[in-house]
């Protein structure tokens, strides 16, 4: 499976992957600005992602707690999801996601 990645500043990363990974962890292995500081308990928004148009659809719908947490988030769209609340399946292999600006990972400094 593949996974396509679109950065702030336009640069498209791919990562290749297997059915049943969290899309936070591919972003991190594929070294993307996504700190996820809850480390996928939905206790932040730190890796929130902004799903393509016509893949958003494809998802499984964001439960009342990662609403809540996108509330909290900087540029959110309407198409923003967090990341580690996203497993991949076969059915999602070519997924599009932009990265927003704002996505800092503070590890990394």
């Amino acid at each position: 499976m593949k996974v396509e990645f679109v950065t702030a500043g336009g640069e498209r990363v791919s990562a290749n992957t297997e059915p049943g990974d969290n899309l936070l962890r591919v972003a991190q292995a594929a070294g993307l600005p996504l700190e996820g500081t809850c480390e996928g308990q939905m206790a932040c928004s730190t890796c929130h992602v902004i799903v393509a148009e016509d893949w958003f659809d494809r998802l499984e719908e964001a439960s009342e707690e990662e609403e809540d947490m996108l509330d909290l988030a900087a540029g959110v769209a309407r198409t923003s999801r967090l990341s580690c609340q996203i497993d991949l399946t076969p059915e999602l292999d070519g997924l599009e996601i932009r990265i927003p600006a704002e996505s800092h990972d503070m590890r990394r400094f």
